[in-house]
């Protein structure tokens, strides 16, 4: 570091220290409790989407300099640059894919032992078609007695216009952003429950495109409406603001939300390396402290604060688009085709219904979708996954950092989920209806219409076994 550099820091720190003391002096019990966090200057990575807005409003509104942490929030190209210089320790921390931590810590993709013990959001992803597919899809849409088609639409309306460009030699294609990222799983979901097989993964072929009704590729976020609107793809799965984008532009129709496919799992979480983790505990706490206030700042008063959040995140260092975009989805509605614009209140959430818990059930749902593409190509027992679930994913870290919160008079008890399991309650409430229980990994894998159930694996382009 250079001399500059450390003139710099010592300043911070004596400011920060000058301002806890002024707080300590007028707050009394509302001080944050001295942590003493064992790295203090930290940089964390993000993708300009509008869920990392929690990393934007801890920083913005002094959380993290409560905690005693100077943080410098740095976009990312894409989701693999953003985990590999995690991984690194370029960054010390990300805004990442749920399945992205639990991907690395089994292998998938780079190696390597990470955690989360904050998750950001949950929901706030969406599935656009091109506005030629939409044209014919909408033909194949039940119509409501207010003469729209009825929500949520289901890709049996797609797959017609799969079968006729099929019928004519012609590919269909849809972007996601990564692999391992929620919105492949969510995608290849709703069109499995429409009955179009999204392809299998193998353990010599890692396109994810074996015997595939649509051929799915990756696409970096803010790429994705200019990559349908050149028609190198029919349509995407990606979260705001760019399914709204598609809207705005006129080149494209969102017609499914995540909280239509699979409602309340976690979407994003923060995630770091074990190492980093297991080096700075205190370090790991203030950061879980301020971003649960972020959270709770995020929801609080129905979503008041959210105008302000998304006035915030437009700016250029953050995601960078125009507020009316942002604000179509942040702020509790969602347009579909243009005009078509419906209240959706819990498209984002970021604190509500423990939503930045951990819980090992969410994690176990990633591992479930993993095995049943071939991403994970053999059979494991339940208690595999239960393992690897908490492995990755910290609860202790987090009620530790609530624990604190609520210490300080920063929080109720009665918003956390003291007590449990850390498994979420069984629920149905889906796109097909199917039972989803975190406790019961392959029965629910084995209940699943497509993918691989059992001992089956993919051999060449062969399901085989059972």
């Amino acid at each position: 570091m250079s001399i500059s550099g450390s003139r710099i820091s010592i300043g911070r720190r004596g400011v920060l220290a000058g301002a806890a003391a002024a707080a300590g002096l007028i707050g009394g019990s509302a001080r944050a409790q001295a942590l003493k966090p064992e790295k203090d200057e930290l940089k964390f990575g993000f993708i300009k989407l509008t869920d990392m807005v929690p990393l934007a409003i801890a920083k913005e509104k002094g959380f993290f300099e409560d905690e005693g942490l100077f943080v410098t929030l740095e976009p990312q190209a894409n989701w693999k640059v953003l985990l590999d210089r995690v991984i690194t320790g370029e960054l010390d921390g990300a805004h990442m894919l749920a399945g992205q931590p639990i991907a690395a810590t089994i292998g998938f993709g780079t190696k390597a032992d990470m955690v989360t013990s904050f998750t950001m959001d949950l929901n706030g992803n969406g599935t656009t078609v091109s506005n030629e597919v939409w044209a014919e899809m909408k033909t194949h849409i039940p119509v409501g007695p207010d003469g729209k088609p009825q929500h949520p639409y289901k890709a049996n309306a797609l797959k017609p216009v799969i079968e006729r460009m099929k019928a004519e030699g012609k590919p269909f294609k849809m972007g996601m952003v990564f692999p391992v990222s929620t919105h492949n799983y969510e995608l290849r979901y709703w069109l499995a429950a429409g009955g179009v097989h999204p392809g299998f993964y193998s353990k010599t072929d890692i396109t994810g495109q074996i015997k595939a009704d649509a051929l799915l590729s990756v696409t970096p976020p803010p790429q994705m409406p200019a990559t349908l609107e050149a028609g190198t793809i029919h349509g995407y799965s990606v979260g705001e603001p760019w399914n709204q984008q598609a809207v705005f532009k006129g080149i494209g129709v969102p017609v499914v939300t995540d909280y239509d496919i699979f409602k309340d799992r976690a979407e994003k979480v923060f995630g770091v390396t074990a190492g980093f983790a297991a080096k700075h505990p205190n370090t790991m706490l203030a950061i879980t402290k301020a971003l649960i206030r972020a959270g709770m700042w995020l929801d609080a008063d129905n979503n008041a604060n959210r105008p302000e959040a998304v006035k915030i995140i437009s700016r250029p260092e953050y995601v960078g688009a125009d507020y009316a975009v942002i604000a179509n989805s942040m702020t509790g509605t969602f347009e579909y085709e243009k005009g078509d614009k419906r209240p959706v209140p819990d498209f984002n959430v970021f604190f509500r219904y423990h939503a930045t818990h951990p819980f090992y059930s969410d994690a176990v749902w990633y591992l479930t979708q993993m095995r049943r593409w071939g991403q994970i190509p053999e059979h494991r027992p339940d208690e595999w996954y239960h393992e690897t679930a908490k492995k990755v994913f910290k609860p202790d870290i987090y009620l530790k950092a609530a624990k604190l919160l609520i210490d300080e008079g920063k929080a109720k008890k009665a918003d956390f989920p003291f007590g449990t399991d850390g498994y979420r309650a069984r629920t149905a409430e889906n796109i097909d209806g199917i039972p989803y229980d975190g406790r019961t990994p392959n029965a629910y894998i084995d209940s699943l219409p497509l993918g691989l159930k059992g001992r089956q694996t993919v051999e060449g382009t062969d399901v085989v076994g059972g």
